[in-house]
C-alpha cells in the first residue's frame, strides 16, 4: 500500500468533512430503503441480496489489506482485524439471511454503500496495518485501558445492535405488512435502538484502536444514522400519534438526542 502519512491524514480530513456534509444533507434527503423504501431511487434487488452486496465488499477489502500487510500476524493488529471482521461477517452473511418479508433495496443505495464501506476499510486497515508507526500496537496494547474499555464498549454495542434487530424482525407475523412500535431492550429509551448499538460499537472501536481513523468512522456512523433515526422518530409520531409520543423516546442517543 503506497501512501504517506501526510496523504493519509488528508484522506481522513476529507472523510471527516464529508461526514459533516452528509449529516446535513440527510436531513433533507430520505434514503429510500427499509422502512423508507421509495421507487424513485431506481432499480432494486431483493433486500437480502442488497445487504450482502453492500456489506461484503468491506469484509473482503479488509481481508486483503490484512493479508498483504507485513504486520498481519502481529497480535494486537490481528485482534483488531478480527473484531472488525466479526462485525462485517455478521452484517454481510448472517443478518441478510435473517431478514423477513419481501423488501427491496435500490441499486443506487447499494452502490453508495459499497463506496463508503470500501473507503472505511481503507481508513481502518490503512491505519492499523500500514500507516501507524511499527511500534504503535505492541502485544502489551491488549492490556491498555484504551483497548480493554474500547473492546467492552464494542461488544456492548454489537449486542445492542443484534438484539434490536431481533426485536424488529419479530414485530410482524408471517404475511403481515403493518408497522409497529418496537418494544423492549434499548427501545425503551430510543426509537432507533439498532442504530444506537452501531454508534456505540464503532465508538468502542475508535477507543480500542485509539486512532483518528477509528474516530472518523465513528463520526461517519453517527452522521449517516442520526438523520435517519430522526426521520423514523417523526414517522412513528405521525403514524401512531400519542401511542408513540407518550413514550417520550429519543431518536438515537438515550436521554440526549
Amino acid at each position: 500500500m503506497i501512501i504517506t502519512p501526510e496523504s493519509f491524514n488528508l484522506f481522513l480530513i476529507v472523510m471527516a468533512v464529508t461526514a459533516v456534509v452528509v449529516f446535513i444533507a440527510l436531513h433533507f434527503v430520505e434514503a429510500g430503503y427499509g422502512m423508507m423504501y421509495n421507487r424513485r431511487w431506481g432499480a432494486t434487488v431483493d433486500n437480502r441480496i442488497g445487504w450482502v452486496a453492500m456489506e461484503a465488499p468491506v469484509f473482503i477489502a479488509m481481508l486483503l489489506l490484512w493479508w498483504y500487510s507485513s504486520r498481519r500476524f502481529d497480535t494486537a493488529p490481528l485482534v483488531m482485524f478480527l473484531l472488525f471482521e466479526l462485525h462485517y461477517f455478521q452484517r454481510s452473511f448472517i443478518f441478510p439471511l435473517l431478514i423477513n418479508g419481501k423488501g427491496r433495496m435500490p441499486l443506487s443505495i447499494i452502490a453508495m454503500g459499497i463506496t463508503f464501506n470500501v473507503l472505511n476499510a481503507l481508513m481502518q486497515g490503512g491505519w492499523i496495518f500500514y500507516i501507524s508507526p511499527a511500534d504503535r500496537y505492541p502485544d502489551s496494547w491488549l492490556l491498555t485501558p484504551q483497548f480493554i474499555i474500547g473492546t467492552i464498549i464494542f461488544f456492548a454495542g454489537m449486542a445492542i445492535n443484534i438484539h434490536s434487530d431481533y426485536i424488529i424482525r419479530h414485530l410482524r407475523s408471517p404475511g403481515d405488512t403493518a408497522h409497529y412500535i418496537p418494544r423492549g431492550g434499548m427501545f425503551r429509551y430510543v426509537s432507533s435502538a439498532n442504530y444506537f448499538g452501531e454508534v456505540v460499537e464503532w465508538t468502542g472501536f475508535a477507543i480500542l484502536t485509539w486512532s483518528w481513523a477509528g474516530a472518523v468512522f465513528a463520526l461517519w456512523t453517527f452522521a449517516n444514522l442520526a438523520p435517519r433515526a430522526g426521520k423514523i422518530n417523526r414517522r412513528y409520531a405521525s403514524e401512531f400519534g400519542t401511542r408513540f409520543t407518550s413514550l417520550k423516546l429519543k431518536r438515537i442517543i438515550p436521554f440526549i438526542y
